[in-house]
């Protein structure tokens, strides 16, 4: 069995959590986490040496196509959809009083 939960440990955690639990809700936490640490050791005793380490749980690979630089110098293009421009650059409103 697994290290036992005590008060000091609840008293501890609930500090840490910020959280305000009256005796009964200790007495369920308590519980609880005390049966999160049986299970996690119960999963200690399964054999996985021969398990393939996972990054996640698909097998997908990257998906991403690869990053190719197709655009050139389309500036023109670019202002011309600006409803002002000048001498090259968006012409925007003073934002500043």
């Amino acid at each position: 069995m697994s290290k036992m939960i005590d008060e000091e440990t609840i008293e501890n955690v609930c500090i840490l959590a910020k959280l305000s639990l009256n005796e009964e809700e200790k007495k369920k936490a308590r519980e609880d986490m005390q049966r999160i640490l049986d299970y996690v050791e119960k999963l200690e005793e399964l054999d996985t040496g021969n398990a393939e380490p996972l990054s996640h749980i698909f097998g997908d690979k990257n998906v991403f196509r690869e990053d190719i630089v197709t655009n050139d110098d389309a500036r023109e293009a670019m202002l011309f959809n600006a409803p002002r421009a000048k001498e090259w650059q968006y012409q925007v409103p003073k934002t500043i009083l």
